[in-house]
């Protein structure tokens, strides 16, 4: 089992992601589901998609590549990173992050992530080099 929540989580994180296919939002994201992603609280694909449509409308070319996948029982951890174009400035940003699943039934049941959005704000305040240079 444990190798095909690997390859769930894998396919989540290329074809939502990478790909924007919100069919496999629907697919794998049954309407009970819940992701924790830090403060927030994301219910079921509808709620799923408008986050995802949030991040897209801030940031172009967002690709996220999937490094380790480790699973036990129903839990699927991933750790992955993301680099991205931020739309207003055309600076080019990346994060790390780690997401945790709880399959059920082969879908997700309930996640957990976090990501260092932090970083991410940082970079888009950190002047770039010509900018900096014409202070």
């Amino acid at each position: 089992m444990s190798q095909d929540q690997n390859s769930l989580i894998t396919r989540w994180f290329e074809e939502v992601w990478n790909q924007n296919r919100h069919e496999t939002i629907e697919e794998l994201m049954p309407a009970e589901c819940v992701i924790h992603d830090g403060d927030a609280n994301i219910r079921g694909p509808e709620e799923f998609k408008l986050f995802a449509a949030g991040l897209r409308a801030q940031f172009d070319e967002i690709r996220v590549e999937m490094h380790q996948a480790i699973s036990e029982g129903d839990l699927t951890c991933l750790r992955w990173s993301s680099s991205m174009i931020h739309k207003d400035t055309g600076k080019p940003l990346h994060t790390t992050g780690m997401s945790l699943i709880r399959f059920r039934d082969g879908r997700f049941a309930e996640a957990w992530q976090n990501w260092d959005l932090h970083g991410v704000m940082e970079q888009i305040a950190t002047p770039t080099s010509a900018a900096a240079s014409a202070t």
